[in-house]
This record gives C-alpha cells, sequence and structure tokens, in this order.
C-alpha cells in the first residue's frame, strides 16, 4: 500500500471515530450556512481535526474542506468531512467522509468511508480498488436495456427509467460506490463541490469504470457527475443529451 493511501485511512479512521457517536446524538448541534445548506457540529469537529493531522504529518500538503475553505497548495487533500450531512442529521445511515489526496491537478488517491453503513471504499493509482479490503471492480453490463441506473434529477430519472431495466435515484457518494463494486451500472449525479466527488474519481477508475461531466470531459466542479462501468457510458450520455 502507498504511503498517501496508508496516511489517507488513517484519517478515516479519526473520522470515523469523531463522526459515528455523534450520529443520531440526542444532543447533535445543526446550523445552517449562508447558501442554506445544513451542518453539524459532527461535520465541523472531522475536518478540524483532519486539518490539524494532516498539518502535523504533512506539513507541505495542503487542505481543501468543505467547512473550512480553499488551499490552492499543489498537493493537497480534499476532504467532505460528512458527504450526506442531511442523511446523517436525519438518522439516516447513508453518510461518508469523503477525502482524495491532489498532487499538480491530479486524484492520486481516494478514501470513502460509512462507518454507519460498516463499509469502506479505497483506491491510488495502480493499486486497484477496495471495499473493506477485497477487490472489486465494475460491471460488465454493455447495455442501457439491461443496465440498473441511479439519477439524482427527476428530470433525467424519467428519461433514463424508460431505457433501462431499472432506475432509481439513491443519491450521494453511495451510489458510485455501488457503481465501483458492481453493484449498480451508472449512476448520473448533479452538480457538486471538487470535495463531493474527488475521492470518488479514483475509486471508480481503479475499479475500472469511467468517470465524466455530462458532457462527456473530465469532471468539473459545478458541473453534473457521471460514472459507469464504462461500456454503456456514451450511451447513457447520449440519452441524456
Amino acid at each position: 500500500m502507498s504511503a498517501d493511501l496508508d496516511f489517507a485511512l488513517e484519517l478515516a479512521d479519526i473520522a470515523d471515530s469523531l463522526s459515528l457517536p455523534r450520529f443520531r446524538a440526542l444532543d447533535l448541534r445543526v446550523e445552517t450556512k449562508p447558501d442554506l445548506t445544513p451542518v453539524t457540529d459532527a461535520d465541523r469537529a472531522v475536518e478540524r481535526a483532519l486539518r490539524e493531522r494532516i498539518a502535523e504529518a504533512r506539513p507541505g500538503e495542503g487542505v481543501l474542506g468543505e467547512e473550512e475553505g480553499e488551499d490552492s497548495s499543489p498537493v493537497r487533500w480534499i476532504v467532505d468531512p460528512i458527504d450526506g450531512t442531511r442523511n446523517f442529521l436525519r438518522g439516516v445511515p447513508i453518510w461518508a467522509t469523503l477525502l482524495a489526496l491532489e498532487r499538480d491537478g491530479k486524484l492520486v488517491c481516494g478514501v470513502v468511508s460509512a462507518p454507519a453503513l460498516g463499509h469502506r471504499w479505497w483506491a491510488a493509482r495502480g493499486e486497484g480498488a477496495l471495499r473493506d479490503g477485497e477487490t472489486i471492480c465494475v460491471s460488465e453490463v454493455g447495455s442501457l436495456a439491461d443496465a440498473s441506473v441511479s439519477v439524482t434529477y427527476g428530470r433525467e430519472l424519467e428519461l433514463v427509467e424508460h431505457a433501462v431495466w431499472h432506475a432509481r435515484g439513491l443519491g450521494d457518494f453511495w451510489q458510485h460506490a455501488l457503481v465501483a463494486e458492481g453493484s449498480v451500472d451508472a449512476a448520473v449525479d448533479a452538480r457538486l463541490a471538487l470535495w463531493d466527488y474527488a475521492a470518488l474519481v479514483p475509486i471508480v477508475e481503479e475499479a475500472g469504470g469511467r468517470v465524466t461531466a455530462l458532457d462527456g470531459g473530465p469532471p468539473q466542479a459545478g458541473e453534473q457527475f457521471v460514472s459507469s462501468n464504462g461500456l454503456l457510458h456514451e450511451d447513457l450520455l447520449g440519452l441524456l443529451g
């Protein structure tokens, strides 16, 4: 295992130790941010702890986090302390800490840790993708008519459900993790921030899949994010127009 990935998994352990005890806590504190999205005391505590650990262990590396802002360092950790905060604060177990390391614009490793689900996915370039220590790979479904697809938006869900075998809106990180492990064949997400998808890119790609924006280009912050097993990617993009 690479030193970068080993450290990322250490960071995930720290995050889990802080987030899981606050899940369904009766005294959970929730605030509304200026963009009208919720943030909990767990979100803030996880990001602060990870920033402190990175500063201690990797003083030359920056951090871009959802709660405390941006660092444009050429080597930086991209952190979403709790992806799925609305699920977290309502007691729904589909939430995770997302961690990625970016070197000179390239995402070299990623970890998605979902302690309430009891699962963790991770990958580093050239090392494959794993869930809970077991190697995973995308499906071999090559036809939309045979495909299971997760779609976030209602309009696009309506388009897709008439062309595929099964369509549902599973949401957040989970739908893309399911693509990586072959349970879902493709997923179409909302317009995302970098911290929402950075960790997912190496995981899906190392599992043999493909990730793009809706126009087929590289994923971009502020654009929709599409993951698939690669075999039906172009057909799906064409369907969505």
